[in-house]
């Protein structure tokens, strides 16, 4: 049910600082896709930045098709539409990855950390997931970025199968956040590291580096129906997770190929 920061595409262009990301923002009270809606503007290349939220999605999906559930007014439900974009696939889920868990900024005091290669991690759990997505209209390439983060689900809200690994912002913050003030600050986050990426990937890598849960921890990864298990050393902007594999040698995994196994609750490293 709706509550009381039910969405407003005005509320949130209203003194919005950023330059390419929000300069229109459409809200649907319920959509199957907010992938799906904004993909069918790319033929239009003046879509650049465009923003589609939903109170609800009823065909919400995740990685290789995973379904993403949600209840109406719970969560954020947001994509957003690069016509066009210097950044191939693989750093431009990372830089995505590093703006959400900025402009999440500290709930709780906690700090917001990333799992490679679309999750977003709160107090060892998932609170949000980014699924990237391309396609082509005419000769262009277009990217659209989905981005869901639980906000206000309450304890016992998950099920018994999820309840050990999600989260909410409203569980680990022990109040009711206001959805579009996150929105604004999720949107200015990622207009400006955008911009970062396209001008010095090496920060963005700085920052996910500080900011994952997976490195220089063990990690299990299943490539192309093989897994894989070893050390997490690495991350490389264009080719993926490096890992020392327990087998030997060292190996690079692509995010289009591969999943990481579950494992429960992930710790946060550097002794948070």
């Amino acid at each position: 049910m709706v509550g009381k920061d039910s969405l407003d595409a005005e509320k949130i262009k209203a003194n919005l600082n950023t330059r390419r990301i929000g300069g229109e923002v459409l809200v649907y009270d319920e959509t199957p896709s907010t992938n799906d809606v904004a993909a069918r503007y790319a033929k239009d290349k003046g879509n650049d930045g465009l923003v589609i939220l939903a109170e609800q999605q009823t065909a919400g999906r995740g990685r290789g098709g995973a379904k993403w559930y949600s209840g109406r007014g719970d969560s954020i439900l947001c994509s957003i539409l690069l016509t066009d974009s210097k950044l191939g696939g693989e750093l431009l889920s990372l830089t995505c990855a590093v703006a959400v868990a900025e402009g999440l900024d500290k709930p709780g005091g906690k700090q917001v950390r990333i799992k490679w290669p679309n999750d977003i991690i709160l107090n060892g759990k998932k609170v949000g997931g980014i699924l990237l997505e391309s396609g082509m209209s005419d000769t262009n390439k277009f990217y659209v970025i989905g981005i869901g983060v639980n906000c206000h689900q309450k304890k016992g809200s998950f099920g018994a199968e999820l309840e050990p690994v999600a989260t909410s912002i409203d569980i680990e913050s022990n109040r009711f956040v206001d959805r579009v003030s996150l929105i604004k600050r999720i949107l200015v986050s990622i207009d400006r590291w955008l911009e970062v990426a396209d001008k010095d990937s090496k920060k963005v890598m700085e920052c996910w580096h500080r900011l994952s849960v997976q490195l220089g921890h063990r990690v299990t990864l299943i490539f192309n129906g093989r897994r894989f298990t070893g050390n997490c050393i690495s991350m490389d902007a264009e080719k993926g997770l490096i890992v020392q594999l327990d087998s030997g040698g060292v190996r690079m995994f692509d995010a289009a190929h591969t999943s990481v196994e579950r494992t429960g609750n992930f710790r946060a490293g550097n002794g948070e």
